[in-house]
């Protein structure tokens, strides 16, 4: 195990740039990913926030909290943003040297800062730092003003919520030029996040899961803005199977196992034994995913 300090405060106040590509800011997802991105822009130090497209609300959401808008992406032929050259501008723009992608529904408090700092600390040159969700139903705007807003908001996720599946990747943090080239996926659909942790087990880098002390809060949502639901995003759509294919169609089995962990008690690597736990442990929540997929697939028949 390698020892981290206990506090923070010796720790340099580097700025990391995250960045994401929202949909457009109508309805119940316009709602939560303001929650998202106003949580973000909480964050002590405050990030550097990018938001890439040109969405509908995307230019007005970013001049009210003050982050920078991206509009020119390129998009595949079916209009969907494409990562590739969003992963470039995104290192182009940084301002530091560490990046991460978030979805834009997923609330972040203070603690995914502390982890990324313990990961600097314990001199991890290079690596990539995930963790599981947590579902949470939001269905109002939340108000930041309120004090303690955040501890209250995490025991609501503890107590409310529930943990998603570990195949569920919502965000990613590495280091420059990590990832500064990446195959041209199409944004929202399935396998290229699990070719994000493949790609760094491939090149040996240490991949850290810290779902133990980063609670990442997930807004519950439907797919209503996609033509064949949550199946067609992530197995059966044309564009999911074009992101298959590029990810060289690499199981995700292999696209979501870390080879680090961090807890409370600080940053162990892990064994065969531990991630076969991991796995079985793991094994209710998949099988929940799995059907919730093959309903929907079913209902949009």
């Amino acid at each position: 195990m390698i020892a981290l300090a206990e506090k923070t405060a010796v720790l340099t106040e580097e700025v990391i740039t995250i960045f994401t590509v929202p949909k457009a800011f109508k309805g119940h997802i316009g709602l939560i990913q303001k929650n998202a991105i106003q949580s973000w822009a909480l964050l002590i130090p405050r990030p550097q926030i990018l938001l890439f497209g040109n969405e509908e609300g995307i230019d007005e959401i970013s001049n009210q909290l003050d982050v920078i808008h991206v509009p020119d992406i390129e998009f595949n032929e079916s209009g969907t943003p494409l990562l590739d050259g969003i992963f470039r501008q995104a290192q182009e723009l940084a301002q530091g040297s560490i990046l991460s992608y978030v979805n834009s529904d997923i609330i972040l408090l203070n603690d995914f800062l502390v982890a990324v700092k313990q990961l600097q600390i314990a001199s991890l040159h290079y690596f990539l730092m995930i963790g599981q969700r947590t579902d949470v139903n939001i269905t109002e705007p939340l108000d930041f003003n309120v004090p303690d807003w955040d501890t209250k908001l995490a025991h609501f996720a503890i107590e409310q919520g529930t943990l998603a599946s570990v195949v569920c990747m919502d965000y990613f943090v590495f280091p420059k030029p990590l990832y500064s080239e990446i195959p041209s996926f199409a944004v929202g659909r399935g396998h290229w996040d699990h070719w994000m942790t493949y790609y760094a087990r491939k090149l040996e880098i240490p991949v850290v899961d810290v779902t133990d002390v980063v609670i990442a809060i997930h807004q519950n949502h439907n797919y209503t803005h996609l033509s064949g639901g949550r199946s067609a995003a992530y197995v059966t759509g044309k564009e999911a199977k074009q992101n298959a294919k590029l990810a060289g169609n690499v199981h995700m089995l292999n696209g979501f196992v870390a080879t680090w962990k961090l807890t409370s008690l600080g940053l162990k690597k892990r064994n065969s034994l531990s991630s076969l736990f991991s796995f079985l442990v793991d094994i209710p929540r998949f099988t929940k995913l799995v059907k919730d997929v093959n309903f929907n697939a079913k209902s949009k028949v």
